[in-house]
């Protein structure tokens, strides 16, 4: 396969300062450069392990060396599953919970609304009741009650007879609401993954990989992960105890719940490195033999038939179950996940994909309104992009700031008010820790509450000390910023020929997924395409076939981009060439599998 990308074996790359094609600014407003990588290396892994020498390119430019590649892409949980025991509390987590099963007193699962937290919630809930537990579930309504463990819905789930409550995804900053939870009577263990501040929370056991005094290196592990360490833990408790014999109970199919991890991993954008490609693979895995009825459920509204992968799960599974607690129905997504009834679940992921559409239409809205605001502000010096304002849906917020962040490749924050409060979601750009910068102005007071990780934070503060926060992210990011000598950039793995891009070239690059933070999808240069046939489909999304110099055709989409500089270039081209780069997808439909090129750029050629 080495004469699928051009020139397929340069006597020398260009190095990262130089712009590859010649683009310094594409039109989409950035700088085209091509990953660095180790030609010998990559010659070396395709004959050590005998796969195309693409995936050997692949890999190196991805920082693999050849002694890696192995377990890299074929990464197995025998060998990189840690032991739980490994994290502090989880001993003091295991006991509690174990108590609580062989007891049988009534276990209360508090969750977060996004993805991360619904398959946590529907693993965990899953676990317990395959050992005949009463597990009541509480997903905080976004609006109403706000992020986290509140005091009236604990005390409710105590007048509901629950005796412990596990809280996931979050509870690691609710400081306030687990005293009254403690003064409640109710035991609490803390299942998180957000940064953590010095002070932890009243509980009986706080596991997290991120607490100031934890020596774990599985750091970025999600929290659907971290949970499923934890009933791997309670499993071998019980097991170890006798109580499965005792009881004539047969242990829970623990690699049955890797699609709730795989799931949750890939939608919280965690890098997808070390256990968690392990995880994510094993768990794709579990997620074609359709077992979880849910799962099975979104997979059908969605429109996905065939193999889903890591892409069904990011783009479109994913947003699904996340619109219930955006604009729907906050549990909605935890109790889909966690039906066995497959009618159910079916009217589940129905309402699901109609409170996704409104939550089209909203997030267009608004975003619309940030980047007016953004682009009429006047010049500043902070590295920062912030927007704010009224009647925002408060369950856009975090996908606006997330657009933001990718138009103008800054940390981003959007901001929604509503009298004298305001809340907020913030994205962050790799290498710069928003999470810690917003803990920091929780502590400062500047803000009421706060918290997140390095590449996505929320936070509420008072209306009017909305500059005051600005101006202290802005100074708290400057060094971050600065140190990265960010440049709005593109980075390729290299120029593909019309020609080339195929099924079988599809499907060799496969094996370097799962694809996703940490191990970015391969972006291709078509050098030179002439612009055929070119429309406008859907809502704003541009549609073109690329022909290249030596022949050959080429579907490709530029999504939502009819408004774009992007979608602008390709309308206008009328048969003239650009340089297009993007993404390859395998496209099946009425049993016919095409090839197409998911446009993230274009630039003129030179």
């Amino acid at each position: 396969m080495t004469d699928i990308l051009t020139p397929a074996a340069p006597p020398a790359l260009p190095t990262r300062d130089a712009a590859f094609l010649g683009v310094e600014r594409s039109r989409g407003g950035r700088r085209w450069v091509l990953r660095p990588g180790d030609e010998r290396q990559a010659l070396a892994i395709s004959q050590r392990l005998g796969v195309p020498e693409v995936v050997g390119r692949v890999l190196t430019g991805r920082g693999v060396q050849v002694e890696e590649a192995d377990g890299f892409l074929t990464p197995t949980l025998r060998a990189l599953l840690p032991d739980p025991g490994h994290l502090l509390d989880m001993d003091k987590a295991v006991a509690r919970l174990s108590k609580a099963v062989r007891d049988k007193e009534t276990i209360a699962i508090f969750g977060d609304y996004d993805v991360d937290g619904a398959t946590s919630t529907a693993l965990m809930h899953r676990f317990f009741r395959s050992l005949g537990a009463r597990v009541l579930i509480h997903i905080p309504d976004r609006v109403l009650e706000g992020y986290g463990p509140n005091a009236p819905a604990l005390e409710a789930l105590a007048a509901k007879g629950a005796r412990v409550v596990l809280t996931v995804d979050c509870g690691i900053s609710a400081f306030d609401a687990l005293r009254a939870a403690k003064a409640a009577g109710l035991d609490v263990v803390v299942c998180d993954h957000h940064e953590a501040r010095t002070e932890l929370p009243a509980a009986v056991a706080v596991v997290n990989p991120k607490r100031l005094d934890e020596a774990s290196p599985h750091t970025h592990l999600a929290a659907v992960g971290v949970a499923f360490l934890m009933a791997v833990a309670i499993n071998r408790d019980l097991r170890d105890s006798g109580w499965f014999a005792a009881e004539q109970r047969p242990p829970p199919d623990l690699m049955a719940l890797l699609d709730l991890v795989a799931l949750g991993t890939v939608c919280d954008m965690v890098p997808l490195i070390g256990v968690n490609r392990a995880l994510v693979q094993q768990g794709l895995k579990v997620i074609a033999k359709r077992t979880n009825p849910g799962i099975a459920a979104l997979a059908e509204v969605s429109g996905v038939r065939d193999r889903v992968d890591a892409f069904h799960l990011g783009f479109m599974l994913g947003p699904r179950v996340n619109a219930g607690g955006r604009v729907g129905q906050a549990g909605m997504g935890a109790a889909l996940l966690s039906s066995e009834d497959p009618l159910e679940c079916l009217d589940f992921a129905r309402q699901l994909d109609a409170f996704n559409g409104a939550r089209k239409e909203i997030e267009a809205a608004v975003l619309h309104q940030a980047i007016e605001q953004v682009e009429a502000a006047p010049a500043n010096d902070l590295p920062l992009v912030f927007a704010s304002g009224t009647d925002w849906h408060p369950g856009v917020v975090g996908i606006v700031a997330s657009r933001l962040k990718e138009r103008y490749g800054l940390p981003a924050c959007a901001v929604a008010l509503d009298g004298g409060l305001a809340k907020g979601s913030g994205r962050s750009v790799g290498g710069v820790d928003l999470g810690r910068v917003v803990i920091a102005a929780r502590e400062a007071g500047v803000l009421e509450a706060g918290g997140g990780h390095a590449m996505a934070a929320g936070f509420s503060l008072r209306t009017d000390r909305l500059e005051e926060f600005r101006q202290f992210l802005g100074e708290r990011l400057k060094d971050q910023v600065a140190a990265l000598a960010l440049v709005a950039s593109l980075d390729l793995d290299g120029v593909l020929d019309v020609r080339g891009a195929n099924a079988q070239l599809v499907r060799a690059l496969s094996q370097a997924g799962p694809y996703g933070s940490g191990n970015p999808e391969p972006r291709f240069a078509v050098a030179n395409a002439r612009v055929g046939k070119v429309d406008v489909v859907g809502m704003g999304h541009v549609r073109c076939f690329l022909n290249g110099p030596s022949g050959g055709s080429l579907k490709a989409m530029a999504f939502k981009a009819a408004d774009s500089e992007i979608g602008h270039a390709l309308l206008t081209a009328h048969g003239a060439s650009l340089h297009v780069a993007g993404t390859l997808r395998l496209d099946s439909f009425q049993g016919r599998e095409t090839v197409v090129l998911v446009v993230d750029d274009v630039a003129p050629c030179s």
